[in-house]
């Protein structure tokens, strides 16, 4: 049975939490760690330590985990937070939420979860990595002073890098059975899996989400290709935060890949899912403003309904944005070999942004700081799935 959650969790750790909550104020900044008033080498051994090294891995379900608001995290855990937890069949399955503070939707899942089982025992070991903590403190993806948690997975000198290479190296010690990186998107889109691989596994494991998948390899860096070298992995984006329905699929797909003794090596057939292959990922210049209001004096104005653009189909000359006559703006376009392809993808004409091409977009928000943060979009297109594809041997 899952483990009872565990007022003790905290208090093996009680002698560096006031420290590390000075460190967390302060940031790495040694004077402003001075400041501080800590004065012994001890603490300071406990600082550089923490941060070097991230994560806490622990066997125990944190007291109150189960019924805390992901806002509220910080006050039980120190940080990202590896729990494994027991179950009838090993090896255990991987589940990654929150490494985007303001997409709690995993974070319910997993309670919703654990409470279902209560005092059963889980059908499958299962190890949780709850990420970015203080980014759900403030309801953000990521704090301004953070890399993106989902941008870290490839290595780095940062101490998220250090966290990321110490969950995969957990993980792999473990023979890790499969890896679901729970999501939400902030702009209007359908529930969809990513993959990084198109071998039967995760192909497999992509449809007991649904039948929309996307097919991706840019950006490197995130969770799902990092352990994609480990096991079957993937993506699902749960829709927008806050819909019931979203945390109920995500509860049964977690639940359905606990049931599950081992992928089959038989092809997935084509009928049985929706494909789609990201090609391009389009960005805005950072020196480029930007608005959603058509009275806007922004340089690019964009419909104010954009999101609801995400999985159709465009046809050619579909206009996307309007900008400032007289200048000259273009996106920024990258395809899957970080080149540079605007111009193959958009016409900037007569004040006006268009498609050039037949493309279907993906997580378009209206949301102006995620697309800083992360990206206004990708673009995508349907990627058919014939015998061809074989089954890893």
């Amino acid at each position: 049975m899952p483990p009872k959650p565990d007022p003790q969790f905290r208090a093996d750790r009680t002698e560096a939490e006031s420290v590390q909550t000075d460190v967390r104020q302060c940031g790495i900044d040694i004077r402003a760690i001075a400041a501080a008033g800590l004065e012994h080498q001890q603490q300071y051994r406990t600082i550089c330590q923490w941060d070097v090294c991230m994560l806490t891995v622990t066997d125990r379900l944190p007291e109150g985990l189960l019924e805390i608001e992901p806002t509220r995290l910080y006050e039980i855990l120190d940080g990202p937070t590896l729990i494994h937890l027991p179950g009838r069949q090993a090896p255990p399955l991987f589940v990654s939420v929150l490494l985007h503070g303001n997409e709690t939707t995993g974070f319910f899942a997993i309670q919703r979860l654990l409470k279902h089982y209560g005092d059963r025992q889980l059908p499958r070991a299962l190890s949780i990595l709850i990420g970015n903590v203080r980014a759900a403190r403030e309801r953000a993806r990521r704090l301004d002073s953070q890399p993106d948690y989902n941008r870290i997975w490839q290595g780095g000198d940062l101490p998220e890098h250090q966290m990321a290479r110490q969950a995969i190296d957990e993980m792999a010690r473990r023979s890790v059975f499969a890896s679901i990186d729970i999501h939400n998107n902030t702009g209007r889109n359908p529930h969809y899996a990513c993959i990084t691989r198109l071998e039967s596994p995760f192909l497999q494991l992509a449809t007991l989400f649904g039948r929309t998948t996307v097919y991706f390899t840019q950006p490197k860096t995130v969770q799902a290709n990092a352990f994609a070298r480990l096991c079957p992995s993937m993506v699902v984006e749960c829709g927008q935060p806050g819909h019931s329905y979203g945390t109920q699929h995500a509860f049964e797909l977690v639940d359905a890949c606990l049931h599950l003794s081992h992928f089959s090596q038989r092809p997935v057939h084509p009928s049985a899912i929706d494909l789609f292959h990201t090609v391009a990922i389009v960005k805005v210049p950072d020196n480029v403003q930007i608005s959603f209001d058509s009275s806007s004096s922004a340089d690019i104005c964009f419909q104010s309904n954009l999101d609801l653009l995400n999985f159709a189909e465009l046809p050619a000359a579909t206009r996307l944005a309007t900008y400032k006559p007289g200048r000259e703006y273009s996106l920024h376009v990258t395809d899957e070999g970080q080149g540079e392809v605007s111009d193959r993808y958009f016409t900037y004409q007569n004040g006006e942004i268009r498609t050039k091409l037949a493309v279907t977009p993906s997580m378009l928000t209206l949301d102006p700081r995620i697309i800083r943060q992360d990206c206004l979009c990708y673009l995508m297109e349907r990627y058919p799935l014939t015998c061809k594809i074989e089954p890893v041997a």
